[in-house]
C-alpha cells in the first residue's frame, strides 16, 4: 500500500511542477485559449488520455465478458467522427475566432440558443465530470484511504482541491501539458498491468496474441443480428457521430483544440488523435481477455459486474504487489485528465457564455472555485445516495443532453441562413425531443423488444432539427 501511496503523491508533485513551470506570466487569455500558441502534438497526445476516463479504465477491459470485443466497432467509427469534426466543425470555429464554441449559436440563432446551448452543456458536463471523478474516489477509498482511515468526503474533497490546485492559475494552458503527463502515465500504467499480468501466467508477447486471437471473447465485429446493440453497423454509425457530439460539440475537448496556433495544425490534431484511440482501446480489450483467461486457468471466483474484475486482480494480489500500484496510478492520471479539463471548461462557459465577462479575472476565479465545489456536493450527493442504479441514470441523462446540440449544430451548419426559427420556441424544442426519445425508447421496448443503443443519439438530434424546422420563420439578416 505504501509503494501505491508513494507513487500517488509523487505524481501529484510532478503535476504541480508542470502546472508551475506552464502558469509562469499567466493571464486570462491563457487560462482560456493558452494564446494559441498550443504544439498539435501536444494536444493530440493530451487529448488521448482526457478521452480515456478513469471509468473507461476498469469498464473497457470488463466488457470483454458480455460483448466480447465488438467495442473496436465503434473505435473504428471514431475515426471519420474526428474527420468530420476536422473538416466542418473546426474550420466554423476558428472563422469565428471565438473561445467558446457556442458562439456559433449566437451568431446563428441568437441570444436563446447561445444560452440553451451551454445551458445543456453545463449540465451534461457537471453530472458526467461527477459521475466520473465518484467512481474513481471509490475506487482510491477501498483500495488506499480506507486502510489510512481516511473518511470519503475527505478523499473526494482531496481529490478536487488538487485538480483547483494544479489548474486555477494556468487554465488550458497548463491542461495541454498536464494531460500529456497524465496520457504518458496511463499509458505506461497500462503496459505494465499487462506486463504483470503475463508474467504471472507464465506467457511472452507471442503467446499472449495467441492466446487473444484463439478465445471466444476476441469476436470483433456482428453483422447478423441487427436488433442487437453490438449491430456493426448501430456501433460504427454510433461512433463516428459520438465523436461529432461529444468532442465537436464539447466545449471541453474543442477549448484544447481550439489552443493550437492555426486551423491546419488543429486538424492534425484531431486526426492522428483519432488514430491513436484505435490501438489503445484495442490494448484495453485484449487486457480484458486475458485477464478472463488467467481467472479462468487460476479458478478464482469473478464478480459479476465487469467493472469489478480488474481492480479485484490488481488490488487481490493475484498479479503481484506492483500492480496495485500501477492500477492506482493509471486510474488516478484517467480520472484526472478527465475532470481537470471538464472543470476549466465549466469555468469558461460560465463566465464567456452565462456572465459574458471574459476579462473579469476575479468572476473568474470565483467561478473556478465555485464549479470545484459544485463537483464536489454532486460527488458527495452520489455517495449519500449509495446505489449505483442512480449512477446509470444519470449517464443515460447525460447522453439525453446532446441530441438537442447536434440538432441545434445540424441545423444551424446545413440549413439556409435566411431560415430562423422563433427564438421562444427554441429552448422548448431542446427539452421536447429528449423526452420524446425516451418515450420512445421506452415503447419500442415494451412493444417489439427493440432496445436503443447508441443511435438514440442521432434520433434526438433528428427530432431536435425537425422540430427547429417546424418552427422556423424565412428572415434575413
Amino acid at each position: 500500500m505504501w509503494l501505491t501511496v508513494v507513487l500517488i503523491v509523487a505524481y501529484f508533485l510532478l503535476l504541480a511542477a508542470v502546472a508551475r513551470i506552464t502558469a509562469r506570466r499567466a493571464d486570462n487569455d491563457s487560462f482560456y485559449s493558452a494564446r494559441r500558441r498550443s504544439p498539435w502534438w501536444a494536444v493530440a497526445f493530451g487529448m488521448l488520455g482526457a478521452s480515456l476516463s478513469g471509468v473507461t479504465f476498469v469498464s473497457v477491459p470488463g466488457m470483454v465478458r458480455a460483448a466480447d470485443m465488438t467495442y473496436m466497432q465503434m473505435c473504428l467509427g471514431f475515426i471519420p467522427g474526428y474527420a468530420l469534426v476536422a473538416f466542418i466543425l473546426l474550420p466554423v470555429y476558428y472563422r469565428l475566432g471565438t473561445t467558446s464554441i457556442y458562439a456559433f449559436l449566437d451568431r446563428r440563432f441568437g441570444i436563446t440558443a447561445y444560452r440553451t446551448g451551454s445551458a445543456f452543456f453545463l449540465l451534461s458536463k457537471l453530472l458526467g465530470a461527477s459521475v466520473r471523478l465518484y467512481l474513481v474516489c471509490l475506487i482510491l477509498q477501498s483500495i488506499v484511504f480506507d486502510a489510512l482511515g481516511f473518511p470519503f468526503w475527505l478523499t473526494a474533497t482531496l481529490c478536487l482541491l488538487l485538480i483547483w490546485l494544479y489548474t486555477h492559475r494556468g487554465g488550458i494552458a497548463t491542461i495541454v501539458w498536464t494531460d500529456c503527463l497524465q496520457t504518458l502515465v496511463l499509458l505506461v500504467a497500462l503496459i505494465l498491468i499487462i506486463s504483470a499480468l503475463l508474467t504471472a501466467e507464465g506467457w511472452g508477447i507471442g503467446e499472449a496474441v495467441r492466446q487473444v486471437r484463439q478465445s471466444s471473447m476476441s469476436r470483433i465485429f456482428e453483422f447478423t443480428d441487427w436488433s442487437s446493440r453490438q449491430y456493426f453497423w448501430k456501433q460504427f454509425l454510433s461512433g463516428a457521430f459520438i465523436v461529432v457530439v461529444m468532442t465537436g460539440l464539447d466545449q471541453d475537448m474543442m477549448q484544447k483544440n481550439l489552443t493550437c496556433r492555426t486551423l491546419h495544425e488543429s486538424q492534425k490534431n484531431m486526426l492522428v488523435n483519432g488514430l491513436l484511440y484505435v490501438p489503445v482501446n484495442l490494448l484495453f480489450l485484449s487486457l480484458g481477455v486475458m485477464m478472463y483467461i488467467f481467472a479462468a486457468h487460476h479458478a478464482i471466483d469473478l464478480p459479476a459486474s465487469g467493472d469489478e474484475v480488474l481492480p479485484m486482480l490488481c488490488g487481490g494480489g493475484y498479479l503481484g504487489k506492483a500492480a496495485l500500484a500501477f492500477f492506482t496510478l493509471g486510474i488516478v492520471a484517467a480520472a484526472l485528465s478527465s475532470a481537470d479539463s471538464a472543470l476549466t471548461a465549466l469555468t469558461t462557459s460560465t463566465c464567456i457564455d452565462i456572465f459574458n465577462r471574459p476579462s473579469d479575472e476575479r468572476l473568474r476565479r470565483i467561478v473556478h472555485i465555485g464549479m470545484a465545489a459544485l463537483v464536489l456536493l454532486v460527488i458527495l450527493a452520489f455517495r449519500a445516495l449509495n446505489s449505483t442504479s442512480v449512477i446509470d441514470a444519470v449517464y443515460v441523462i447525460a447522453s439525453y443532453t446532446y441530441g438537442p446540440l447536434l440538432g441545434l449544430f445540424a441545423f444551424g451548419l446545413f440549413v439556409p441562413d435566411r431560415f430562423r426559427p422563433a427564438p421562444r420556441a427554441i429552448p422548448f424544442i431542446c427539452i421536447i425531443a429528449p423526452l420524446l426519445c425516451y418515450g420512445l425508447s421506452t415503447f419500442t421496448a415494451a412493444r417489439f423488444g427493440y432496445h436503443f443503443g447508441y443511435e438514440l443519439l442521432l434520433l434526438n438530434g433528428a427530432i431536435t432539427a425537425l422540430g427547429l424546422w417546424c418552427a422556423k420563420g424565412s428572415q434575413r439578416k
